[in-house]
């Protein structure tokens, strides 16, 4: 599989747009885009970048593994039920750190307060601990007849 291939998969398993995409990595969308189409590739500081937002490994992205990540391989996939409502949890959570009665302020600072690239990573790691425990608990409740 190409780069292109692989990002554009990427990008679409999360339900976001090349636009969207382009933002959070602070980039333009041509760029992005020709990314996609493999006019181009993106450097090595970028493709680690890319590789930690989606919880991924870069060998993954370059087409040299077909594994996503080793770690968690054993793990049951999510169906789009799970991606619906990690979406809905994520969005939950964000809204009360933009709150100022939310509950993630610290010493009088929201979400805000941080700079676009931290409050990306924060949001980056929200989603991938809530993907992680969803998958963790569908393996640990889910009754053994009906895993696959």
């Amino acid at each position: 599989m190409k780069i292109g291939k692989t990002l554009a998969s990427l990008r679409n398993k999360r339900g976001l747009t090349q636009d969207q995409i382009a933002e959070i990595l602070d980039i333009k969308r041509a760029r992005y885009n020709s990314w996609e189409n493999d006019i181009a590739k993106p450097g090595i500081e970028m493709l680690d970048k890319i590789a930690d937002f989606y919880g991924v490994k870069t060998d993954y992205i370059l087409g040299r593994s077909e594994e996503t990540s080793s770690w968690d391989s054993d793990l049951p996939e999510l169906n789009d039920k799970d991606e619906k409502d990690i979406a809905k949890d994520l969005e939950r959570i964000i809204n009360n750190l933009e709150h100022e009665n939310g509950y993630s302020h610290f010493d009088g600072q929201s979400i805000d307060d941080l700079d676009q690239e931290d409050k990306e990573l924060l949001i980056a790691s929200l989603e991938n601990s809530i993907r992680m425990a969803k998958r963790l608990a569908k393996q640990k409740f889910t009754p053994k007849k009906y895993r696959k």
